[in-house]
């Protein structure tokens, strides 16, 4: 969880268009991101995928009242509603859009090209209906702050008790790197997100890198980028030690997802309680 979901990405600035905050090349430049092209695929009315732009403003036409974001996985369908085909494709991505009002839903389909050193990303979201429900287990902002609190100090501490600090170099240096990426990217939202939205993505991120880090080699890459090799832990790792210290950090890391799913899904929260 070291860099921002591309759900994340469409669902703040896709939040901040349709409130009038932002023009339409502005939220799609932000959208895209490093990506080399987005597109939308099976949108009611279009024979084929279209432009972001376009899809955008399609939603709007089609009722789109805002857009939330799921970060589902096995086991935890945080944010969907339904139905089964649209939660199917979500849990396989680990992330989807959802848009209220449209009844619609959008999941990510990212492929690679070119050679190495210069790969290019497209991303196809896949258009398809959503039952206009609660979403499931989505926290508010406070519940949310405070469990991120706790959290914080378990990830502290077991990363301290799993002697990831005698590991410390390749670790610290993954945490690092983080902050560094934090700091260039201090806009976490878009225009239109209140203060505490910002301060809880933020928190969960962080929670989010120590349980990547503490997860070992090549975990801390989560969502497409910013992982660190060659972590040595200190001392060799037996399965059945592996198996407990990811059953320690589950709960951890679920908290980190609740969280960006409250602070992405803050700005359609307030609106609907107007």
């Amino acid at each position: 969880m070291l860099t921002e979901p591309r759900s994340g990405r469409l669902a703040a600035w896709g939040n901040a268009l349709l409130a009038g905050l932002v023009p339409p090349d502005d939220a799609v430049q932000r959208i895209v991101g490093d990506d080399a092209l987005h597109r939308v695929d099976g949108l009611p009315g279009e024979s084929g995928p279209v432009g972001l732009s376009l899809a955008l403003g399609r939603l709007r036409g089609l009722g789109a009242a805002g857009f939330r974001v799921a970060l589902p996985v096995p086991g935890h369908p945080l944010g969907l509603s339904g139905p089964p085909e649209f939660n199917t494709r979500a849990l396989a991505s680990e992330e989807a859009v959802l848009v209220p009002g449209a009844a619609l839903g959008l999941v990510p389909e990212v492929s690679e090209a070119g050679p190495e050193g210069d790969v290019h990303v497209e991303v196809v979201w896949h258009c398809l209906p959503v039952r206009e429900a609660p979403p499931a287990d989505v926290p508010s902002l406070g519940e949310a702050e405070r469990e991120l609190a706790e959290a914080l100090r378990d990830a502290t501490e077991l990363l301290s008790r799993l002697d990831l600090a005698g590991a410390g170099p390749a670790a610290q240096a993954a945490l690092e790197a983080y902050r560094a990426r934090a700091e260039r990217d201090r806009e976490v939202l878009a225009p239109g997100y209140p203060p505490r939205a910002a301060r809880v993505l933020e928190l969960a991120q962080r929670v989010g890198a120590l349980v990547a880090i503490a997860r070992g080699p090549g975990a801390a890459g989560g969502g497409g980028g910013g992982g660190f090799a060659g972590a040595e832990h200190g001392a060799a790792v037996s399965a059945s030690q592996m198996a407990v210290r990811e059953e320690a950090l589950r709960p951890v890391e679920r908290t980190a997802r609740r969280a960006q799913v409250a602070a992405y899904n803050a700005c359609v929260e307030e609106r609907e309680r107007g």
